[in-house]
């Protein structure tokens, strides 16, 4: 009697040609075939949790919008700003300078941490925290119009600063720190090709947000006529085709518009400009660094404003 031969196993364990068994539950990941001790097992699945949640909250502080630094902290809490966790030295809290502060930040809802400086180096990547860092909520624009009107409200001479294309975040905290110091009543910043305010804008405004407003608009060119018709006048900054800077004359309520560095302003804005202006350059440089040519031409705003206040004084004394 013959017998028929035996099938080749299956992989699901069965009789059925071409499948294969099911790998044992031990089988680790490269393929070996030794069992483990069930204890190893676990061991191993914990450090890898473990592994995958230490990773999550790395990045998880990596996407935190921290500000870090005793100047820029005061700042912030004396302006009441929303601050959702604080990170301080022991030493730095109960000093003078911010226990109350401190204490009123956590009445408004602030969680506060005490923690060494290892713990602020690794939130802040390395960088000068002295001592206290913070997370802040999202940065509260006004809308064009409450901006406008809260510059005419402040001075008969408003002065407004609209950015176009200004991607760094340096170059942007720079530019507000700039204004605030000058004085200007506000910025305009457009939601595409502009950089928002971010935790490192702060740092580098070194707290001037906390005392100037900005707006955020769809379109700067549509926002440009708004201003228009509010009866400002609109100066963009050119290299290239502009008039000198100290031959224009800045009438009172002033829009000053400042293009990137590489790129300038682009032409729909241009065409929304009722003069261009330019800042003569004698050296061999081309060009300027945004927040470098904003700050020259803003001075020159102050100059002549400053200048016509002390021609006008000896005349109303007489």
């Amino acid at each position: 009697m013959s017998r028929r031969p035996a099938a080749a196993p299956g992989r699901d364990g069965s009789d059925r040609p071409g499948r294969k068994p099911p790998r044992p539950v031990w089988e680790s990941d490269r393929g070996t075939s030794q069992p483990r001790n069930f204890g190893d097992v676990l061991e191993a699945r914990y450090r890898a949790t473990e592994s995958l949640g230490n990773e999550l909250h790395e990045s998880e502080e990596a996407s935190l919008d921290l500000i870090y630094g005793r100047h820029t902290l005061v700042a912030a809490l004396e302006s009441d700003r929303q601050l959702n966790r604080i990170w301080v030295t022991p030493r730095l809290r109960y000093d003078p300078r911010f226990h109350t502060l401190l204490q009123k930040a956590k009445s408004n809802g602030a969680v506060i941490d005490e923690v060494d400086n290892r713990r602020l180096d690794q939130l802040t990547h390395g960088a000068t925290h002295q001592g206290i860092v913070a997370q802040v909520a999202p940065y509260g624009y006004l809308e064009l119009g409450d901006l406008i009107a809260q510059a005419k409200a402040a001075t008969e001479q408003p002065v407004l600063v609209a950015v176009d294309g200004i991607t760094d975040p340096h170059n942007l905290g720079a530019i507000i720190r700039t204004a605030e110091a000058l004085g200007a009543q506000g910025i305009v910043i457009p939601q595409r090709r502009s950089v928002g305010v971010t935790s490192t804008v702060m740092k580098v405004a070194a707290g001037a947000l906390e005392n100037l407003a900005i707006a955020r608009v769809v379109n700067l060119g549509r926002a440009l006529e708004e201003l228009k018709a509010e009866g400002f006048w609109i100066y963009g900054t050119d290299a290239e085709a502009g008039q000198s800077i100290n031959t224009v004359t800045f009438h009172r309520a002033t829009v000053l518009v400042v293009g990137s560095e590489g790129d300038g302003l682009n032409m729909l804005t241009q065409r929304s400009c009722d003069v261009l202006v330019s800042i003569p350059l004698r050296g061999k440089t081309a060009s300027l660094n945004a927040s470098v040519a904003a700050g020259m031409a803003l001075y020159e705003v102050y100059r002549q404003r400053w200048t016509n206040t002390l021609s006008l004084s000896p005349a109303i004394a007489k």
